[in-house]
């Protein structure tokens, strides 16, 4: 065969968590001569993160990000990028994941150079083509220019059905469990001693809430709503810790330091790498959150979520009781933090709940799927 059998294409630090035990697994029954990895580099130093944890040296960096890029920059620049690593490597498949203009660019490459595309993630869908943008018309538009599709769950198989999309479907679990339980024992064989030293301020013998919160949709009133709620919920027990690691935008910070600041069991830190986000996670008795990516985490580690949003388009976590619904009606999302730290039954029947988004297996589905349609 000439030229290299599969080329990983992805440019943003959630792509490469979720491509990470993908590139690692295939390395290692493949080969570097079989395997290589083209970044785009939507993403820098957030991506180098992920990269330099799992142990990921990238073939290409296509080095796209500049000060006040825009879509057509990125799109633009990508594509023509990727003609000549695709041109260099001839690959048999290029895999792209989830619906970033990486992989949108990256599904187009294949199409225009005639090359077998995999996208992982497939079939996710709001109905809104602006909400989120671009990202639902990117996973639209690379689902349909790709020939193999994975998608996490059987909603998402059947989002890509309704749209004709019938051939090459298999439902495999999300690769961000396969990517969670790599990087927990990545942690572990190297010593947690730098984590615990990271975190000394936690008294890990008190039940530890993690709070995420950062959409866009919740600034102003909702935000006051969720920070409010976090103050009451200090006060329930004395057992009780919070951590927020804040997201940096000026509508977050305001309200958080404002109305938390000075509050003794609360902790206001700065956002966390993935390592030590999903380490604080594994120590954590739940989780509150408006993030679609712990919504699909936190289940894998027991940790019961409350999903701080009004809709989320991870409805299979709500309908597998993973995770809650709570909005961010103050009452609300206290009421339910309440019940969780008093009641035991009902705590244990969200941690004990199956996760719908997979058991940590899909990257190797994915690579024996791939390996029978090659051979």
């Amino acid at each position: 065969m000439n030229g290299v059998r599969y080329l990983f294409v992805f440019g943003t630090r959630p792509e490469a968590i979720k491509m990470a035990p993908l590139v690692r697994h295939f390395l290692e029954h493949l080969g570097s001569e079989a395997v290589k990895v083209c970044v785009t580099g939507q993403h820098k130093e957030m991506l180098q993160q992920v990269l330099d944890f799992f142990g990921i040296v990238p073939d290409y960096n296509l080095a796209l990000m500049r000060p006040n890029q825009t879509l057509f920059d990125i799109t633009a620049e990508g594509l023509k990028g990727l003609e000549g690593v695709i041109k260099e490597t001839n690959p048999s498949c290029i895999l792209v994941q989830g619906d970033t203009t990486t992989a949108f660019i990256g599904a187009l490459a294949g199409f225009y150079t005639k090359t077998k595309v995999a996208h992982i993630e497939a079939g996710l869908r709001s109905g809104n083509k602006f909400s989120p943008f671009p990202e639902e018309v990117n996973r639209i538009l690379a689902g349909h220019l790709s020939d193999f599709h994975f998608p996490p769950t059987i909603k998402a198989e059947e989002n890509l059905r309704k749209e004709q999309i019938v051939d090459n479907i298999y439902t495999v679990g999300n690769t961000v469990i396969d990517a969670l339980f790599l990087g927990l024992d990545l942690i572990q064989s190297n010593g947690e001693s730098e984590y615990r030293n990271r975190f000394s301020f936690l008294d890990l013998s008190k039940r530890i809430i993690l709070v995420t919160g950062h959409r866009r949709e919740s600034f102003g009133g909702p935000f006051e709503d969720i920070c409010q709620a976090l103050l009451d919920i200090r006060s329930l027990a004395g057992d009780i810790e919070i951590v927020y690691p804040v997201h940096l935008n000026p509508n977050v910070l305001e309200p958080v330091n404002r109305i938390l600041g000075s509050t003794s069991g609360i902790h206001l830190i700065e956002p966390l790498s993935y390592p030590n986000l999903i380490w604080l996670m594994s120590k954590s008795h739940l989780v509150l959150t408006d993030s679609g990516g712990i919504q699909e985490e936190a289940p894998s580690l027991g940790k019961p979520v409350l999903v701080m949003r009004e809709v989320t388009e991870r409805q299979e976590g709500i309908d597998a009781g993973t995770a809650l619904l709570v909005g961010t009606n103050r009452e609300n999302i206290v009421n339910n933090t309440k019940r969780l730290l008093e009641d035991q039954a009902f705590y244990n029947h969200m941690a004990k709940a199956v996760n719908p988004y997979g058991d940590g297996k899909a990257s190797e589905r994915i690579l024996k799927i791939l390996e029978n349609a090659f051979n």
